[in-house]
């Protein structure tokens, strides 16, 4: 296993890292303002459980794949650009309450929970991200590299947890004015349309030159 000063400057580093928002910060920001901290706070389990699928990935070599082939690669990428544009067209498409209900029609928490896994788990830059990013903290002289990658991921998954969580909480409570108003509920929701549909086109070309060499 990795020695107690390599684990620091592994926590470190991940700290720096998921204090840059990216796409799950988005989604579960997004989540936490349209329907409270609740949902903010499920949606950061769904996506954390796409990341410890990327890191059961990334320990048995299915990173690796996605890096070498193209055609997995794309199957991947393509697949979750069109799952985050679906997401965009339906935001895009809903309408407020005539009558300014004070509270938006909310999705059910499971299905906001498997919404955050998806969006993570069929990012493939997550992937490529952590098949780059753990490696660098192992020591092949420590033992075999796959649980050193497990356990790297697993201190990853709990700092992101927190960070996101941190992200939900914040968001949430200062989301209470704007879900008053139905008005504010339909520039939201046009508002997180758009993110999720600059999301999908992200996806859809994140990492084209690498899939091209490939």
């Amino acid at each position: 296993m990795p020695d107690l000063t390599m684990l620091a400057l592994f926590a470190a580093a991940t700290l720096a890292l998921l204090l840059v928002p990216g796409p799950a910060v988005l989604y579960i920001v997004t989540r936490s303002v349209a329907q409270g901290r609740g949902a903010g706070l499920v949606s950061v389990l769904g996506i954390h459980l796409g990341s410890l699928v990327h890191v059961a990935a990334a320990a048995l070599g299915i990173s690796a794949l996605l890096a070498a082939s193209a055609t997995a690669f794309a199957v991947v990428k393509y697949l979750g650009a069109a799952y985050l544009v679906w997401l965009g067209v339906r935001k895009l498409m809903t309408r407020p309450d005539p009558d300014g209900v004070a509270e938006p029609s909310a999705a059910t928490r499971s299905r906001i929970f498997w919404e955050g896994f998806v969006v993570n788990v069929l990012n493939p830059k997550t992937a490529i991200f952590f098949l780059a990013f753990l490696p660098q903290f192992t020591d092949p002289a420590a033992g075999p590299i796959a649980p050193q990658i497990v356990l790297l991921g697993l201190i990853w998954t709990v700092l992101g947890m927190a960070s996101d969580g941190v992200y939900a909480l914040l968001s949430s409570a200062m989301a209470g004015r704007l879900r008053r108003s139905a008005r504010a509920r339909r520039r939201l929701d046009v508002t997180s349309g758009l993110v999720y549909l600059g999301l999908g086109a992200v996806a859809a070309f994140t990492g084209e030159s690498a899939a091209a060499k490939a």
